[in-house]
């Protein structure tokens, strides 16, 4: 999992379809971002955990106030960004799967295709409305025998007609969560990600409603079907798992000092890194200010205090090596590996009890972006014994912050950011890796769990408040650095990272690249977020770093294919220190592969170094 969007657990065990499509008038209002979209409230007088499990017309209720305001805006607005799109028409589907309109679910099924712009999401999207709704028309029935028996038939006709080579990623994850799904985690979910806000603002905001109306769909009609489905896909996967082929290790280059390296200093900003796992590729700064010699560290108030990693409570060191166990195995089972690890996050998800483990979830959150900075620095050094490590720590993981933001508090880190670009500037740090994003609808998200503000369009003013002072910040350490190259992920909600507003993502500097995830086959994630500043894509699919401790996990997403790129760069200017951040991005891309449709340009480290060298023997 990645710092950048990380998905709440229950997202991994939800395989609800979704999709987009309406209409174009001539009065609607114009969506340009994110920040523009109509805040909705849903007030409740019980834990977003209880209605979950609630009688159908408690619940219907909820969900028919939900469906009416999402109709309104695919009504009302002109929205051009299909993620966007693809997230409302999901909760409409979702209550026509509740309320039992099969026909009108297939033909909401049916429109995410036209809307969808990764291949694999072309060929996957919608199969398990499909096969409900065509297990409806044969059975007559929504339960029962003669109903599973005909889904059973039905989504096999899907299933087999898949190309393994193009949709394994998505049939394995199908997988992962059936295997995964039951009632208790659907509850404890609900209790950690959806119940805080709750008990905050006495109701839920659309994206929390959403949410719930997957989990409802996912208890009541997924969950009954889920042996059917596990009958149809393990066979499949069997029948077809031929590993796709790695290109990443032709590509890979290892200096060593024979190459008259100059030593390139590179920071993680990022939450932090146990620089006791790289000895000998440390800054060191000669005369540290109240700060760790390797670099800075800023509390969640923004206060630089002494330290390159972050502390952890009792509980959360006790909570440790289970979680990091949990972390292997679920990208294990995504991936259809058979481990040690993957049986324990098996096990520990399907029998905890739904009050243990939102508790555990919470460890889960922190010690997920706790290890996320060591990981990151374990990949941008690999292979450079040029590399100096410089730390700049900070929590991005905003949402899950316990006190409420405030102007004054992005005013702070406003100023912490720019001493920050300062700092690289003046130790002539060369390269910056920043695996983290934030945008207004996250700050709105800390605030839905944080502020005793019940109007969702007061927190929304709030929020873009906070916001503008958060992307001054971060564009101004950027330009604070001119001379050097920072690098950042696009994200991991495959979603257009400029639409959502996302920092550093949605930013356009000069000296600032935007990077996308790829496989070990060089093809597109389904999780990587994209956009016009997207023009770089990397290694992001179960690359090995270390952990804080020592440990060295494999894990996923646009976090880990930034610092692939900073790892290239890195070396290119240990081998040529004259080279700026222009120059250095210029060579990524003329040696980068482009793939047939355009959409990627994949990074080659040996072509970009033998340009490199072409150059500077003329």
């Amino acid at each position: 999992m990645s710092k950048i969007r990380r998905m709440p657990l229950y997202t991994l065990v939800l395989f609800c379809a979704v999709s987009a499509g309406f209409s174009l008038g001539q009065t609607k209002k114009t969506v340009n971002t994110a920040a523009d979209l109509p805040r909705f409230s849903y007030p409740l007088t019980q834990p977003a955990s209880a209605l979950l499990t609630s009688d159908d017309a408690t619940f219907s209720a909820f969900a028919r106030k939900v469906e009416a305001d999402v109709n309104a805006v695919l009504s009302d607005y002109t929205i051009s960004d299909k993620a966007t799109l693809r997230e409302l028409l999901g909760a409409k589907l979702d209550t026509q799967l509740l309320h039992g309109d099969m026909q009108g679910a297939l033909a909401t099924s049916h429109q995410i295709r036209d809307l969808q712009d990764k291949p694999e999401a072309k060929l996957t999207s919608g199969l398990m409305t499909v096969a409900m709704a065509k297990a409806y028309q044969d059975s007559g029935a929504i339960t029962g025998p003669a109903y599973d028996q005909a889904f059973q038939k039905r989504f096999t006709e899907e299933i087999n007609a898949l190309p393994w080579s193009s949709t394994q990623e998505t049939v394995k994850g199908m997988r992962t969560s059936f295997e995964l799904l039951s009632p208790d985690l659907l509850v404890g979910s609900a209790k950690a990600n959806l119940d805080p806000q709750v008990a905050k603002t006495g109701s839920l905001d659309l994206p929390g409603a959403e949410s719930l109306l997957g989990m409802r769909v996912a208890e009541k009609l997924q969950l009954p079907l889920a042996k059917s489905a596990l009958a149809v896909l393990s066979p499949y996967i069997a029948a077809h798992d031929v590993k796709k082929p790695d290109i990443w290790a032709a590509r890979d280059v290892t200096l060593t000092t024979v190459d008259k390296l100059t030593p390139v200093r590179i920071a993680i900003f990022d939450s932090g890194a146990d620089t006791s796992l790289y000895p000998g590729l440390l800054f060191v700064d000669p005369h540290p200010d109240g700060h760790s010699p390797h670099g800075l560290a800023f509390d969640m108030q923004g206060k630089m205090y002494n330290g390159d990693l972050q502390p952890m409570t009792a509980d959360q060191k006790a909570a440790y090596p289970k979680v990091l166990t949990v972390f292997q195995g679920l990208d294990d089972l995504q991936n259809g590996i058979d481990s040690p690890a993957a049986a324990e996050a098996r096990k520990t998800l399907s029998t905890m009890p739904p009050d243990q483990l939102a508790e555990f979830l919470k460890q889960v959150r922190f010690i997920g972006q706790y290890m996320h900075g060591t990981h990151v620095a374990g990949i941008a050094v690999r292979g450079n014994p040029a590399a100096r490590l410089v730390v700049v720590q900070f929590n991005d993981s905003l949402p899950d912050i316990p006190f409420a933001p405030t102007v004054a508090w992005a005013k702070k880190f406003k100023a912490d950011f720019h001493q920050v670009g300062e700092y690289l500037r003046k130790n002539n740090v060369r390269v910056v890796n920043m695996s983290w994003a934030d945008s207004q609808g996250e700050i709105e998200q800390w605030l839905n769990k944080t502020s005793t503000e019940k109007d969702p369009n007061k927190r929304k003013q709030l929020a873009a408040q906070i916001y503008a002072v958060w992307r001054d910040a971060v564009a101004g350490a950027i330009q604070a650095a001119p001379n050097t190259l920072w690098v950042c992920a696009a994200g991991n909600s495959d979603s257009n990272a400029s639409f959502l507003g996302d920092v550093p993502a949605s930013l356009q500097l000069p000296n600032l690249v935007t990077v996308g995830a790829v496989d070990q086959a060089g093809e597109e994630t389904s999780f990587t977020s994209y956009g016009n500043t997207v023009i770089l894509d990397a290694d992001g699919y179960r690359v090995e770093s270390y952990v804080p401790g020592g440990t060295r996990l494999k894990l996923s997403g646009t976090s880990m294919a930034s610092p692939n790129v900073v790892n290239l760069a890195a070396k290119l200017i240990a081998l040529d220190p004259k080279l700026t951040p222009e120059q250095t991005i210029a060579l990524m891309k003329q040696a980068a592969t482009p793939s047939a449709d355009g959409r990627l340009h994949l990074i080659d480290p040996k072509a970009t170094v033998a340009l490199l060298q072409q150059q500077m023997a003329k």
